[in-house]
């Protein structure tokens, strides 16, 4: 359960830490399942060689749809009713899950962004949690999040993570802005971060900007992992701008998320 300052926060920032989230057992088993897809990756699978040439990065989306343990973590975990209490809606669905591995000495940093632009959907009612099997420190790749900033209004032009492979290019839309350069000004952004021990969560909004540095250790993996849901309001867009991975021919611009692709995970 989640208090009520909890849901306001979440509310005024656009981000917060639940801490002790997901469980020692649920640890172990999606630490496992990462392996395997490190071994033997889903389709939708976008790596790039570090900067330094040491270090390496997997990346992954949709892995819930190929592997039962994500499957199951997604669709029958503790996080589908938080994320109702959270959004405060009657009904949640998934939305997609992904991975961010980045090995010990993998120097390259997650760039500014914020989610939503990336998605082929509209609404507010949107929420992602972050977690890790290892401890995240701001030496191994912490998330950093401009607080508040969800309620800008604006979405950023999506650009490529990194020389991506299986990711071209994004398609320029006329309504999204460019990010600005926040590294050269982080004096004059809310800037926060937080340490995090295995289990506990970033929560945040699909409009919250943030991004991350890389893990600059050569002792500490860091196996990130997150599962975005989606509530009410959510339709269907078919806007330029979006990830083709993310974009289905079933729906239609408006509709609802359904099934298969987006299955109903609360009330369960």
């Amino acid at each position: 359960m989640v208090s009520k300052q909890d849901i306001q926060t979440f509310a005024d920032d656009g981000v917060m830490v639940i801490r002790n989230l997901v469980s020692p057992d649920w640890l172990t088993r999606i630490a496992e399942a990462i392996e395997r897809d490190i071994a033997e990756p889903a389709p939708f699978v976008h790596g790039y060689a570090a900067e330094n040439g040491r270090g390496r990065f997997h990346g992954n989306l949709r892995v819930w749809e190929h592997d039962d343990v994500f499957r199951e973590f997604c669709l029958n975990s503790p996080l589908p009713a938080l994320a109702a209490q959270i959004m405060a809606c009657d009904r949640v669905n998934l939305l997609y899950d992904q991975l961010f591995v980045k090995e010990p000495g993998t120097p390259n940093p997650t760039r500014w962004h914020n989610d939503q632009p990336y998605w082929p959907i509209r609404g507010h009612q949107v929420v992602s949690f972050w977690f890790s099997p290892d401890p995240v420190t701001a030496e191994s790749g912490a998330l950093e999040f401009i607080r508040g900033s969800h309620k800008w209004g604006k979405m950023f032009q999506p650009e490529r993570f990194g020389d991506t492979k299986g990711h071209d290019d994004y398609e320029r839309n006329p309504n999204y802005v460019d990010m600005p350069d926040v590294d050269a000004a982080r004096g004059d952004y809310d800037i926060v971060t937080w340490d995090l021990e295995p289990g506990d969560a970033y929560v945040f909004h699909a409009l919250t900007v943030h991004g991350a540095g890389g893990n600059l250790r050569d002792d500490v993996r860091r196996r990130g992992y997150t599962v975005r849901y989606v509530g009410d309001d959510i339709r269907y867009d078919t806007r330029p701008g979006t990830n083709i991975h993310l974009r289905s021919t079933t729906y239609a611009d408006g509709d609802r998320l359904t099934a298969p692709l987006y299955p109903p995970v609360w009330p369960q």
